[in-house]
């Protein structure tokens, strides 16, 4: 009965092991290199799936809806946060009844529990990305809630702010359902050279390229990265990114812990 019973622990463990997500690889994550899954007038790119210093679950894929795309039908995720950025195109994103037309550089932030549909409005393919997250911690309901709960930003309304490199762009900073602290914003350089001086951080961060050509530095190693292509940067790595092209350079950079 013991040996049964030893056995049984043993294959358990394993089962659990089996089902825990292996932890992201800091590094470039290449568009161009992203596997594709083709559907019924859509299209899937799925960037990375696994965890994080501060996620038991991150996962990120792009979605291009073509113009009549039927959308999914209206859904819910219990213990998973979402963020969307429309890369191109038109979205109109519903959450809890609520809709908003959102342009190419908009962002969605989604609670858990949020009723959501997204749905291509345009007359061109949409194509979006969406971040799900679960944090290793509790989520906090009403933490997310007293910082706002749903969040359409829509980038038309948003105002540019002149830097000694070029210009930053604000999108939110506050906590979320399962975040302690989220910020995100855009950066344009506009001449080659540092955004910074290496350094390094409590929180995690992505670096989303929207245009030009970059070069990010973790650790020593060097990656390049153009359009559409991800870095990843885990807690606490020293990392700095700058421009290596003959034109300015933009991309997304948004930290969590």
């Amino acid at each position: 009965m013991k040996r049964l019973l030893s056995l049984f622990l043993v294959i358990n463990i394993s089962f659990m092991g089996m089902a825990q997500l292996k932890e992201l690889d800091s590094g470039v994550y290449k568009w161009s290199e992203l596997p594709i899954k083709e559907g019924d007038m859509r299209v899937g790119r799925k960037i990375m799936e696994g965890s994080s210093p501060h996620f038991s679950f991150l996962e990120i894929h792009a979605t291009t809806q073509d113009k009549g795309a039927k959308p999914a039908p209206p859904h819910t995720q219990e213990n998973i946060e979402e963020l969307v950025i429309v890369k191109e195109g038109w979205l109109k994103l519903t959450m809890n009844g609520k809709s908003e037309v959102l342009p190419k550089g908009s962002v969605g932030l989604i609670p858990p529990l949020t009723e959501q549909s997204m749905e291509n409005s345009g007359d061109v393919p949409l194509t979006y990305y969406i971040m799900m997250f679960t944090s290793k911690k509790d989520m906090d309901i009403q933490r997310g809630q007293e910082a706002g709960g749903p969040l359409f930003i829509n980038f038309e309304d948003l105002k540019p702010e002149k830097t000694s490199k070029g210009r930053s762009t604000s999108y939110f900073e506050r906590p979320t359902d399962m975040c302690e602290y989220f910020e995100m914003h855009t950066t344009q350089l506009d001449r080659k050279g540092p955004s910074h001086k290496p350094h390094s951080h409590s929180e995690s961060e992505i670096i989303l390229v929207i245009e030009g050509q970059t070069e990010m530095t973790i650790n020593g190693e060097k990656y390049q990265g153009t359009i559409g292509d991800l870095f990843f940067v885990k807690s606490n790595e020293t990392h700095g990114i700058s421009n290596i092209g003959d034109s300015p350079c933009r991309y997304y950079a948004f930290r969590w812990k």
